[in-house]
């Protein structure tokens, strides 16, 4: 767990994890509860050191005036240097001079450079903070919306599982607090595959979690494992998941290719080769049947450094942008791009 180690009006938590498209300046890090309440998944190397924990609305309030506070102070330093209460550098210089506390502060650097932005976006921290109790939830939403009023989306990692548990009454009130998008974690649409890494949640439960949250109004971007189901299962890993993946019809699907993480389960596997890691060349066809297979209207995205393929150029096969390509229209695109990358191996 990462915190401020003193108490004062700039005290707040800073969590480490965060989508690509949530870090930077793009978004404000709220962190409304501590760490993954399932965090039992082999592949997975977060959230390890510390148990789960849903924070009081009060504390999450607490935090959230305190990065008002910070808004504040470098608006009026902003307006006594004479640059309109605009973020600057040097106000941000003056503030970190006056409080020197701020410059070991691990999310003062997050917040000067998301302000300076626009401060547009908010992403709430950590694993699954969907499964606070509605009614907090709701209320803590609605508090970051009328102290951030420039915020236009607010985003969150969910489990399936958690959608499905919550009533669409639930989820609809949660949307009109201002939750604007969720992050759930696929990894693979067959069986076998999310049984072997213990990921808590059958298909079905993906399809029907997923459809559960576009019913209630939330855009969703669900997130899938290239190379999970390993040498073994690699067939049925890349038809499965494309059809689970088409029944829900997500706003965005991002590829995050499986590597194994040293010191998890699924590591040890590979080390005492139970687990056979997909070659490069394997990898490519693999992803060319998933998307070859896939029927959405949404966005696929690339949008992670793990999506290292190239052509023989030498050249990204696929852009990194948050934003991917628009399906069916650029599907054939990627599908000649996977072709471009395994000519390299021809």
């Amino acid at each position: 767990m990462i915190q401020t180690s003193y108490s004062n009006k700039y005290s707040f938590e800073t969590g480490i994890y965060r989508p690509p498209s949530e870090g930077g300046s793009n978004s404000l890090l709220v962190r409304f509860t501590r760490n993954c309440p399932w965090n039992r998944c082999t592949f997975c190397g977060m959230y390890k050191t510390e148990k789960f924990q849903v924070r009081s609305v009060a504390e999450i309030e607490q935090d959230i005036d305190a990065m008002a506070a910070v808004r504040d102070a470098l608006a009026a330093l902003s307006t006594q240097l004479g640059h309109d209460g605009k973020i600057t550098h040097q106000a941000a210089m003056v503030l970190l001079d006056q409080h020197p506390h701020l410059n070991n502060h691990p999310g003062f650097a997050m917040l000067y450079h998301w302000l300076q932005s626009g401060g547009k976006t908010a992403f709430i921290q950590d694993a699954n903070s969907l499964i606070m109790k509605s009614g907090k939830l709701v209320k803590a939403l609605e508090y970051l919306r009328k102290t951030f009023p420039t915020i236009t989306r607010v985003t969150s990692y969910a489990r399936s599982k958690t959608i499905l548990q919550k009533s669409l009454d639930d989820l609809k009130a949660i949307r009109q607090a201002g939750l604007d998008r969720l992050h759930v974690g696929l990894e693979s649409g067959d069986e076998t595959v999310l049984r072997n890494v213990n990921k808590g949640a059958t298909s079905d439960i993906h399809i029907k979690g997923g459809k559960k949250a576009l019913a209630a109004g939330f855009q969703l971007s669900e997130y899938w494992m290239p190379g999970l189901g390993g040498k073994a299962l690699w067939k049925q890993h890349a038809e499965n998941t494309a059809r689970v993946l088409s029944e829900i019809n997500p706003n965005y699907i991002r590829s995050r290719p499986f590597r194994p993480i040293p010191g998890t389960p699924i590591d040890g596997e590979v080390d005492n080769q139970t687990f056979i890691v997909l070659t490069h060349e394997e990898q490519l066809q693999e992803l060319h049947l998933t998307m070859e297979t896939l029927t959405v209207t949404g966005r696929v995205c690339f949008d992670h450094a793990g999506n290292y393929w190239k052509d023989r150029q030498g050249r990204h096969l696929f852009t990194h942008s948050y934003e991917g390509y628009k399906f069916p229209e650029e599907k054939q695109w990627v599908l000649n791009r996977i072709e471009e990358g395994l000519k390299e191996h021809s």
